[in-house]
Order: structure tokens, then C-alpha cells, then sequence
């Protein structure tokens, strides 16, 4: 099963970038406070790079979002393509 092409990927992705823009944050202010380059956080929010559980909640950590949110949206997508 190849995950970092699926919808609900996609849709956890574009959770994550809503939530970092809401805030007002730069992907370069969260790749400085992830101390990762900038194009990191471009690779995960474009699907280029896929995002593992700890990247996940450190991810959300540094946007200051509620990983469990996330999680949630992510079991309702998959609810909803069965």
C-alpha cells in the first residue's frame, strides 16, 4: 500500500499546512524551530517526503496544533473513502 499518495495523506498534509498558515507561520519558522532546512517542511506539505509519527508530532509541536485534531480528520477520511 503506498500511503503517501493516498487522499487521506493528502488531506493530513493539507490539515498541517492550513494549520501552520493559520498561525501565521513561515515554513522557514517552523523549519528553524524543527532546526531542519526549510525545504524539509516544503517536501512534507507538497507529498515529496513522506512524514513518520515522530516527525508527525514534532511537526505539530513546532506549529503549535493539536496532533490529536490531526489524527482524528485522518480516521474521518479514511471513514469516509471505505
Amino acid at each position: 500500500m503506498k500511503t503517501i499518495h493516498s487522499a487521506e495523506y493528502r488531506a493530513l498534509l493539507g490539515w498541517l499546512r492550513e494549520q501552520r498558515q493559520s498561525r501565521g507561520l513561515t515554513m522557514r519558522a517552523v523549519a528553524a524551530k524543527l532546526d531542519v532546512p526549510h525545504s524539509w517542511v516544503c517536501k512534507i506539505e507538497t507529498g515529496e517526503r513522506r512524514l513518520d509519527v515522530c516527525e508527525y508530532l514534532a511537526l505539530c509541536q513546532a506549529i503549535g496544533c493539536d496532533y490529536q485534531k490531526g489524527m482524528r480528520m485522518l480516521m474521518d477520511a479514511r471513514g469516509r473513502g471505505r
